[in-house]
């Protein structure tokens, strides 16, 4: 346990230092933190999800199937397999990664979790590929139930929502979250690119409230340049 607890620390500071800088031109050539496989609603198995992120040149991405991780362990799994018959190639850097949905000022939102330990008991209600109920709903329940796996949590698409960002970035902030999801294409533009207006507004929202900006493509088609 205590060298599980030790590479999810290293993993999870690595990330840190990513997000401290993220920009507008970081997704989705050189990271994509949000993404689905079939294994929640998305039409990519996770070895052709990985060959597209080999191809593109990723850096960095991280699977984020709603309430499960099975892609993201069946994209692990591809990825060792294909550094050992590609020795010496540049390999992307494979975070765990999960949405969850959760209750915050009393509508749904999506909470995207990063870099937490996969086998750590505190994550099992929201591995079970179905939402929660009850306490484990709660937004400030979600957020310490990753941060005790040693993860990250992230608000996705946070101008996406029956209530206003202006409202919950400060709550969202409030329950311990550690970042939003700044750059998001909010109309599905072709090629890809973060709303403009939406993502100024949520920077310096994430800036006022000291959290990091992190960004995505959401895909859940066959690109993993493009949402749909």
């Amino acid at each position: 346990m205590a060298v599980n607890l030790a590479r999810t620390t290293a993993s999870t500071e690595l990330l840190k230092q990513i997000f401290h800088n993220i920009d507008a031109h970081s997704c989705p050539r050189l990271f994509n933190f949000h993404m689905h496989t079939v294994y929640s609603d998305g039409r990519l198995q996770p070895s052709g999800l990985m060959e597209q992120a080999i191809a593109i040149g990723l850096k960095g991405l991280a699977i984020t199937d709603h309430h499960g991780i099975i892609g993201y362990q069946a994209a692990l799994a591809w990825l060792e397999d294909w550094k050992w018959n590609n020795p010496g190639a540049s390999t992307p850097h494979l975070w765990s990664g999960v949405e969850i949905n959760a209750n915050l000022l009393d509508i749904e939102v999506h909470i995207l979790a990063y870099a937490f330990g996969t086998e750590h008991p505190s994550m099992k209600p929201y591995l079970q590929r179905r939402a929660t109920t009850g306490q484990e709903y709660q937004a400030s329940n979600v957020i310490a139930a990753i941060h005790e796996a040693g993860g990250l949590a992230v608000l996705a698409h946070p101008a996406r929502y029956k209530r206003s960002h202006f409202d919950l970035i400060p709550a969202a902030a409030d329950k311990g979250i550690d970042g939003v999801e700044s750059f998001y294409a909010y109309n599905n533009p072709s090629p890809w690119q973060p709303s403009i207006v939406e993502s100024e507004q949520v920077q310096k929202l994430a800036d006022e409230y000291f959290l990091f900006n992190t960004c995505g493509t959401d895909t859940h088609g066959l690109s993993l340049l493009q949402r749909l």
